[in-house]
Protein backbone atom coordinates (compact mmCIF):
# COMPACT_ATOMS: atom_id res chain seq x y z
CA UNK A 1 0.00 0.00 0.00
CA UNK A 2 0.78 3.59 -0.34
CA UNK A 3 1.65 6.15 2.61
CA UNK A 4 -1.93 7.40 2.75
CA UNK A 5 -3.26 3.88 2.47
CA UNK A 6 -4.06 3.14 -1.09
CA UNK A 7 -3.93 0.14 -2.52
CA UNK A 8 -5.62 0.46 -6.07
CA UNK A 9 -3.76 -0.98 -9.12
CA UNK A 10 0.02 -1.10 -7.87
CA UNK A 11 0.93 -3.22 -10.71
CA UNK A 12 0.24 -1.03 -13.79
CA UNK A 13 -2.25 1.33 -15.37
CA UNK A 14 -5.04 -0.52 -16.91
CA UNK A 15 -5.38 -2.99 -13.76
CA UNK A 16 -7.88 -0.61 -11.69
CA UNK A 17 -8.62 2.89 -13.39
CA UNK A 18 -12.57 2.69 -11.70
CA UNK A 19 -13.29 5.84 -10.22
CA UNK A 20 -10.58 7.74 -12.29
CA UNK A 21 -7.58 6.18 -10.67
CA UNK A 22 -4.43 7.94 -12.73
CA UNK A 23 -1.52 6.10 -10.85
CA UNK A 24 -1.91 2.78 -11.93
CA UNK A 25 1.74 1.20 -11.45
CA UNK A 26 3.08 3.34 -8.41
CA UNK A 27 4.43 0.33 -6.83
CA UNK A 28 6.88 -0.77 -10.17
CA UNK A 29 9.65 1.83 -9.68
CA UNK A 30 9.92 0.31 -5.74
CA UNK A 31 10.05 -3.26 -7.46
CA UNK A 32 13.68 -4.89 -7.16
CA UNK A 33 15.27 -7.94 -6.33
CA UNK A 34 14.89 -7.81 -2.59
CA UNK A 35 11.30 -7.02 -2.80
CA UNK A 36 10.87 -10.35 -5.20
CA UNK A 37 12.88 -12.00 -2.80
CA UNK A 38 10.16 -11.11 -0.06
CA UNK A 39 7.72 -12.12 -2.59
CA UNK A 40 8.96 -15.72 -3.39
CA UNK A 41 8.97 -16.03 0.77
CA UNK A 42 5.62 -14.98 1.10
CA UNK A 43 4.65 -17.07 -1.62
CA UNK A 44 6.91 -20.73 -1.24
CA UNK A 45 5.15 -22.74 0.67
CA UNK A 46 1.59 -23.96 0.23
CA UNK A 47 -1.49 -21.33 0.60
CA UNK A 48 -4.87 -20.85 -0.73
CA UNK A 49 -6.09 -17.91 -2.27
CA UNK A 50 -9.19 -15.89 -1.47
CA UNK A 51 -9.82 -13.53 -4.20
CA UNK A 52 -12.29 -11.08 -5.32
CA UNK A 53 -14.02 -11.09 -8.76
CA UNK A 54 -11.74 -8.48 -10.19
CA UNK A 55 -8.62 -9.68 -9.22
CA UNK A 56 -9.77 -13.12 -9.81
CA UNK A 57 -10.19 -12.53 -13.35
CA UNK A 58 -6.18 -10.26 -13.51
CA UNK A 59 -4.78 -12.98 -12.07
CA UNK A 60 -6.59 -15.46 -14.22
CA UNK A 61 -5.36 -13.68 -17.21
CA UNK A 62 -2.10 -13.95 -16.65
CA UNK A 63 -0.59 -16.35 -14.18
CA UNK A 64 -2.10 -19.61 -15.82
CA UNK A 65 -0.08 -18.59 -18.77
CA UNK A 66 3.00 -17.75 -16.98
CA UNK A 67 6.24 -19.68 -17.12
CA UNK A 68 6.77 -21.09 -13.72
CA UNK A 69 9.95 -23.03 -14.20
CA UNK A 70 11.11 -19.73 -13.67
CA UNK A 71 8.68 -18.35 -11.53
CA UNK A 72 8.21 -19.69 -7.98
CA UNK A 73 5.65 -17.16 -7.40
CA UNK A 74 3.71 -17.99 -10.17
CA UNK A 75 3.94 -21.44 -9.39
CA UNK A 76 2.26 -21.26 -6.16
CA UNK A 77 -0.47 -19.18 -7.52
CA UNK A 78 -1.07 -21.79 -9.94
CA UNK A 79 -0.88 -24.92 -7.75
CA UNK A 80 -3.05 -22.70 -5.04
CA UNK A 81 -6.73 -23.31 -4.46
CA UNK A 82 -8.32 -20.15 -5.36
CA UNK A 83 -11.75 -19.09 -3.53
CA UNK A 84 -13.02 -16.51 -5.48
CA UNK A 85 -15.55 -14.52 -3.80
CA UNK A 86 -18.13 -13.07 -7.05
CA UNK A 87 -21.95 -11.97 -7.89
CA UNK A 88 -21.77 -12.12 -11.28
CA UNK A 89 -19.58 -14.90 -12.25
CA UNK A 90 -21.28 -18.14 -12.23
CA UNK A 91 -17.95 -20.36 -14.28
CA UNK A 92 -14.31 -20.35 -13.32
CA UNK A 93 -12.28 -21.69 -16.03
CA UNK A 94 -8.90 -21.18 -14.14
CA UNK A 95 -7.89 -24.96 -12.68
CA UNK A 96 -8.26 -25.43 -9.01
CA UNK A 97 -11.02 -22.21 -8.87
CA UNK A 98 -14.06 -22.39 -6.43
CA UNK A 99 -16.81 -19.82 -6.22
CA UNK A 100 -17.96 -18.44 -2.45
CA UNK A 101 -21.82 -17.07 -3.25
CA UNK A 102 -24.39 -16.09 -0.91
CA UNK A 103 -23.32 -15.38 2.63
CA UNK A 104 -19.38 -14.63 1.74
CA UNK A 105 -18.40 -14.15 5.27
CA UNK A 106 -19.75 -17.30 6.74
CA UNK A 107 -18.49 -19.64 3.53
CA UNK A 108 -15.10 -17.42 4.35
CA UNK A 109 -15.57 -18.81 8.37
CA UNK A 110 -15.90 -22.20 7.45
CA UNK A 111 -12.81 -22.28 5.28
CA UNK A 112 -10.98 -21.19 8.37
CA UNK A 113 -12.22 -23.78 10.34
CA UNK A 114 -11.01 -26.73 7.45
CA UNK A 115 -7.30 -28.03 7.82
CA UNK A 116 -5.09 -26.62 5.15
CA UNK A 117 -2.91 -24.19 4.19
CA UNK A 118 -2.94 -20.39 5.32
CA UNK A 119 -5.52 -18.35 3.67
CA UNK A 120 -4.31 -15.39 1.65
CA UNK A 121 -5.73 -12.29 0.09
CA UNK A 122 -4.50 -10.06 -2.62
CA UNK A 123 -5.70 -7.25 -4.03
CA UNK A 124 -9.01 -7.80 -3.90
CA UNK A 125 -10.29 -4.49 -2.13
CA UNK A 126 -14.12 -5.05 -1.84
CA UNK A 127 -13.58 -8.44 -0.06
CA UNK A 128 -10.78 -7.16 2.13
CA UNK A 129 -13.88 -4.72 3.43
CA UNK A 130 -16.22 -7.36 3.70
CA UNK A 131 -13.36 -9.02 6.05
CA UNK A 132 -12.31 -6.23 8.04
CA UNK A 133 -16.26 -5.98 8.62
CA UNK A 134 -16.69 -9.35 9.80
CA UNK A 135 -13.73 -9.72 11.94
CA UNK A 136 -11.49 -12.18 9.70
CA UNK A 137 -8.25 -10.61 9.34
CA UNK A 138 -5.74 -12.87 11.67
CA UNK A 139 -2.40 -11.14 10.13
CA UNK A 140 -1.24 -8.63 7.77
CA UNK A 141 1.39 -8.79 5.73
CA UNK A 142 2.43 -5.68 4.71
CA UNK A 143 4.51 -3.85 1.92
CA UNK A 144 4.59 0.13 2.49
CA UNK A 145 6.03 1.96 -0.23
CA UNK A 146 7.16 5.31 -0.15
CA UNK A 147 4.48 6.92 -2.23
CA UNK A 148 1.45 8.90 -1.80
CA UNK A 149 -1.41 8.99 -5.01
CA UNK A 150 -4.08 11.20 -2.71
CA UNK A 151 -6.98 8.99 -3.89
CA UNK A 152 -7.77 5.43 -4.58
CA UNK A 153 -9.41 2.51 -2.90
CA UNK A 154 -7.49 2.41 0.48
CA UNK A 155 -7.09 -0.66 2.42
CA UNK A 156 -9.33 0.76 5.84
CA UNK A 157 -12.10 2.60 4.87
CA UNK A 158 -15.05 3.02 6.96
CA UNK A 159 -13.35 2.23 10.36
CA UNK A 160 -15.34 -0.23 11.57
CA UNK A 161 -12.32 -2.75 12.38
CA UNK A 162 -10.72 -2.47 15.47
CA UNK A 163 -8.11 -4.63 16.86
CA UNK A 164 -4.48 -5.06 18.20
CA UNK A 165 -1.94 -6.74 16.44
CA UNK A 166 1.68 -7.46 17.01
CA UNK A 167 4.64 -6.82 15.17
CA UNK A 168 6.61 -10.39 13.97
CA UNK A 169 8.75 -8.74 11.91
CA UNK A 170 10.08 -5.89 9.72
CA UNK A 171 12.90 -4.79 7.15
CA UNK A 172 12.90 -1.95 4.74
CA UNK A 173 14.45 -2.89 1.49
CA UNK A 174 16.88 -0.11 -0.36
CA UNK A 175 14.33 0.97 -1.84
CA UNK A 176 12.32 2.53 1.11
CA UNK A 177 9.71 -0.01 1.12
CA UNK A 178 8.88 -1.18 4.89
CA UNK A 179 7.45 -4.93 5.36
CA UNK A 180 5.92 -5.87 8.18
CA UNK A 181 4.40 -8.71 9.45
CA UNK A 182 1.60 -8.21 12.01
CA UNK A 183 -0.40 -10.91 13.93
CA UNK A 184 -3.81 -10.44 15.43
CA UNK A 185 -3.16 -9.86 19.27
CA UNK A 186 -6.87 -8.98 20.58
CA UNK A 187 -8.97 -5.79 21.35
CA UNK A 188 -7.68 -2.44 21.30
CA UNK A 189 -6.20 -1.22 24.84
CA UNK A 190 -6.61 2.09 25.90
CA UNK A 191 -5.22 4.28 28.77
CA UNK A 192 -4.12 7.77 29.40
CA UNK A 193 -1.02 9.98 29.49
Amino acid sequence: MTLDGVIQSPGGPQEDPSGGFRYGGWAFPFFDDFMGNEMDQQMGHDFHLLLGRKTYEIFAAYWPYADTEKNPVGAGINKAKKYVATRTLDKLDWSNSFIISGDVAEEIRKLKMEDGPELQVHGSSDLIQTLWQNDLVDELWLKIFPVTVGSGKRLFTDGKFAAAFDLLESKTSPAGVIIAYYKRSGEVKTGSF
